[in-house]
């Protein structure tokens, strides 16, 4: 396992629970593939994110290679509370992998939403929820769209309707972009819980209530970045989400080309004269 092992030994893991039993709307990081790794966990949780999952890993990669597991999931002490996100068709490969993560996570996710989202028939939707509730999990996250739909309005109130149907929390998802429709999506659908992928990808500090990316939170991804250790196409992908609303169209044909690490601290000292 990646990271410093003398700071994973030393995680205090935590109960997600206690987050939902708080009476708060929990807000969550959502696990993205290439995007949600440790460095930018630890830059949304500078930023008001209550709990953060890691990207989907496929649970028999996992199980099976040393490098698999290296490479797909790195934690430390400060990265809790933490959700492993697994893809699994077979019951004995998740519990493999979870048995594996399990001294260093707060919880495991079985991905059921890529690409099965809500059904058509919303009572089948239901019927599985329950089902899974009945199986003992701690809770469910929905997104509100079928297969279908990939850039349609999302089904807020189909979400409203899980909730109401379950005795367990349920997390809302799906095209919420600021704090405010953060609190809009949790009054339509009265969820426990708020996840956000794009919207946190483009600004970092959105549960901390800014419109876009702070200057600050610029400097934060830069610094985190460097110290973990951050490859470049990744640091620098997450800078162009950042400043997408906050850069011109020339200025991004100049910074979305940039091809090295240097070059990228050279025109924020530029833009901003900080480095």
């Amino acid at each position: 396992m990646s990271g410093d092992i003398r700071e994973i030994e030393e995680c205090q893991l935590k109960d997600p629970m206690d987050l939902f039993h708080s009476g708060q709307v929990v807000k969550i990081c959502a696990p993205m593939v290439r995007y949600s790794k440790l460095a930018f966990r630890t830059l949304v949780r500078k930023y008001s994110c209550d709990l953060c999952y890691t990207p989907m890993i496929v649970a028999a990669d996992f199980v099976r290679s040393a490098k698999a597991r290296d490479s797909e999931f790195t934690t430390n002490k400060g990265d809790h509370p933490l959700i492993v996100q697994f893809a699994a068709k077979e019951a004995q490969v998740l519990c493999d992998a979870a048995r594996i993560v399990c001294p260093f996570a707060d919880g495991i996710d079985l991905n059921c939403g890529c690409p099965q989202r809500i059904h058509e028939d919303l009572k089948r939707t239901v019927d599985l929820c329950q089902k899974a509730e009945a199986a003992g999990v701690s809770w469910i996250t929905v997104h509100g769209r079928s297969i279908e739909e990939r850039h349609q309005p999302v089904h807020y109130d189909a979400i409203k309707i899980i909730k109401q149907s379950m005795s367990i929390p349920v997390v809302a998802n799906g095209d919420i972009k600021t704090l405010k429709d953060a609190e809009n999506v949790h009054h339509l659908t009265e969820a426990d819980g708020i996840m956000v992928a794009r919207g946190l990808l483009a600004n970092p500090a959105m549960f901390a209530g800014y419109e876009e990316t702070p200057f600050q939170c610029i400097q934060d991804w830069v610094d985190i970045a460097l110290e973990h250790g951050t490859p470049f196409t990744c640091f620098h992908h997450h800078l162009m989400y950042m400043m997408e609303r906050i850069t011109s169209k020339q200025e991004k044909k100049v910074f979305n080309v940039l091809s090295s690490t240097s070059a990228v601290l050279d025109y924020l000292n530029d833009r901003y004269g900080v480095w």
